[in-house]
């Protein structure tokens, strides 16, 4: 009998074929076929048995979170339990606990006084402090939903996110108070203003000041009107708005909960640990994905009131900080500050965040002598979360190589480069990316808290963010717009977003790979690249603006390691110098102005250059710039 026959009898049980002796040669014959295979699982299985052991955690720390109905309850047993602890590090002050709880139902009570009542919304827009958490851990207690404006906000883009929402009040900083004055006839008449603090004179609109309201209230628990669920609305987080006005993206009880013990598990925050945040608390990194911990597990945080590159190290030293975390381009602003002797006095064990290039990751890790940086990749109001947790430099998470596809919660899926949409087969659904292949960022919307999709208070934006028939027919996914690949390890790589590739020459231009090769030619400036159009020609060319207010950047160096560095088609042949830089509260660059400006020099007025391919960057004169236009100047 031949061997391939014996296997086949073998393996559909015909025990007369089970010769011990060929055991070690099929056994041999298994190891050759999947011998790749075999030395990836290997490879990685460190990383993915601790995967494993994270997903555990999260899933029985569910199972015991589950009896109770919302995250305030399950706060009110961190303050039974642990009342005493600190868990905020304020400039010089401590709260703890039962400080903020007794906060937290101050604010419920003077609300619920004022009849709010579960499903209203309430609009706080201040900088970085404990009250800031208190205001909404209170408003929420009686079912009150808060939405956490960008402080950065001004006029038109300030009044939407306010009325999007129907906020029934404002609870503002005396901080934001002429900002709020100069648009309060684009609100509503009916619009409650209560300013935190007391401020006689800074705002003619305010019906009380909530600090004098906090010292005369009892601070005993407060009883919602009706019962507050897991799948209720706690808060609404805007988006950045880098493309446009800020949407309202839902976070309910039971979103927060999977956030808190997700971060908990897969991280490893311990009860013990101190957080440092100098994140904007109005966004998601800075205002839930480690306060969530602190408020269920009991871990502490310090917290900064606006982020300073120079104060960072100084601050976790100062609180003696186990956990630092970070936002775009900070580690690469806290890497440019001078060094010091105190560089490597802190006790960091971890930094946790999103946007870290790869260039920076080494840099920073042996400049501050960090152990590791843990990086992650989502969205405020998306289901495709992923966590690098092994300090792989570049990654922003993996897919551990015993999950199945199907269970997994992350897509990649070939799309139009042109229009940016998915591709589809014969059959009408998406195709999935091959190793190494870049793709759109997509993720299976499912009924389970994990996976589901909030998405807005807009339905109609909710509905645009919304593919159907992905894998079958009937389902549905989340549509990132981000760009992503991943290696044969598994690991998962940031590449693009959709709307930052441009096509020049019949080529693809990455912005963020340009972007990576100047910073490095320029002393890594703050620097944004976009595509513009020229004239009637096909595509867009590559610009960069650049932040150098003092004219430090050598232009010629420039342009000579550009010529170095990139290929012809992604070289950016116009440039523009900034005195300053607009930046979103995660500090992403909004392009939006820039890319409509583009090298019109009849609107901007900042130093327009143009690559000549002999002279290098030449300053844009009115006749170049209508040379370069009508198609004079061949670029």
């Amino acid at each position: 009998m031949e061997f391939r026959e014996r296997v086949a009898g073998i393996l559909y049980g015909d025990s007369r074929l089970l010769n011990f002796s060929i055991l070690p040669v099929i056994v041999a014959t298994f190891i050759f076929y999947y011998r790749r295979q075999l030395y990836l699982i290997w490879k990685t299985l460190p990383r993915d048995l601790k995967f494993l052991r994270g997903v555990f955690g999260v899933i029985f720390d569910f199972i015991k979170f589950s009896r109770s109905t919302n995250l305030v309850l399950l706060f009110n047993k961190l303050v039974e339990k642990n009342a005493d602890k600190t868990i905020f590090y304020y400039q010089d002050r401590q709260w703890t606990v039962k400080e903020l709880d007794e906060y937290s139902n101050k604010i419920a009570r003077i609300f619920q006084q004022r009849g709010y009542k579960k499903g209203d919304v309430v609009a706080l827009m201040c900088l970085n402090r404990p009250e800031l958490v208190g205001i909404w851990l209170g408003l929420g207690k009686i079912g009150v939903i808060t939405a956490l404006i960008n402080t950065s906000l001004k006029s038109v883009s300030l009044a939407h996110c306010v009325n999007i929402v129907n906020s029934k009040a404002f609870i503002l900083a005396a901080d934001f108070a002429k900002d709020v004055e100069e648009i309060r006839d684009q609100l509503s008449n009916k619009l409650e203003y209560i300013l935190i603090d007391e401020c006689a004179t800074c705002f003619s609109g305010a019906t009380t000041h909530l600090c004098a309201e906090v010292e005369k209230t009892n601070g005993k628990p407060v009883r919602p009107s009706e019962p507050i669920q897991y799948s209720d609305p706690l808060i609404y987080i805007y988006t950045s708005g880098t493309t446009g006005l800020p949407k309202a993206a839902i976070m309910t009880h039971i979103r927060l909960l999977y956030l808190g013990i997700g971060v908990k598990n897969m991280v490893g925050i311990l009860p013990s640990d101190i957080i440092y945040n100098p994140l904007p608390m109005y966004h998601t990194g800075g205002g839930l994905l480690c306060v969530i911990p602190c408020l269920i597990y009991g871990s502490s945080m310090a917290i900064r009131t606006k982020f300073s590159a120079s104060g960072y190290i100084p601050d976790c030293i100062k609180y003696k900080c186990t956990i630092g975390q970070y936002i775009g381009e900070m580690c690469r602003y806290i890497s440019a500050v001078p060094p010091n002797s105190t560089d490597t006095n802190h006790h960091l064990r971890l930094i946790l965040g999103n946007g870290v290039r790869a260039n920076v990751w080494k840099l920073f890790l042996e400049r501050f002598q960090l152990p590791k940086i843990i990086e992650f990749y989502g969205s405020t109001e998306g289901n495709s979360n992923i966590v690098n947790t092994d300090n792989t430099i570049g990654a922003v998470g993996f897919k551990p190589s015993f999950i199945p596809k199907w269970l997994f919660p992350i897509i990649l899926i070939k799309y139009d480069e042109e229009t940016g949409q998915p591709l589809r087969n014969k059959n009408g659904l998406c195709i999935p990316c091959e190793k190494n292949e870049p793709g759109m960022c997509i993720g299976l919307i499912k009924k389970d808290p994990l996976r589901r999709f909030e998405g807005y208070v807009d339905k109609k934006e909710t509905k645009k963010k919304i593919i159907y028939d992905v894998l079958k027919k009937g389902d549905s996914a989340f549509l990132s717009g981000d760009i992503l690949y991943m290696d044969e390890l598994g690991y998962l790589y940031f590449k693009d977003r959709t709307g930052d590739t441009f096509r020049w020459k019949g080529e693809n231009v990455s912005t963020v790979e340009v972007e990576i090769v100047i910073q490095r030619l320029i002393g890594y400036k703050d620097c944004t690249v976009y595509g513009v159009e020229v004239g009637n020609l096909e595509g867009r060319a590559g610009m960069v603006a650049i932040v150098d207010p003092k004219h430090e950047v050598d232009l010629d160096a420039l342009a000579k390691g550009l010529d170095k560095n990139l290929p012809i088609f992604a070289r950016p042949l116009f440039l523009r110098i900034l005195s300053e830089i607009t930046l979103t509260g995660t500090f992403k660059i909004v392009k939006t102005d820039l890319k409509k400006e583009a090298f019109n020099l009849n609107i901007v007025k900042d130093d327009l250059y143009f690559k000549d391919p002999v002279k290098g960057f030449i300053p844009i004169t009115q006749q170049l710039y209508e040379d370069i236009t009508n198609g004079v100047v061949k670029v």
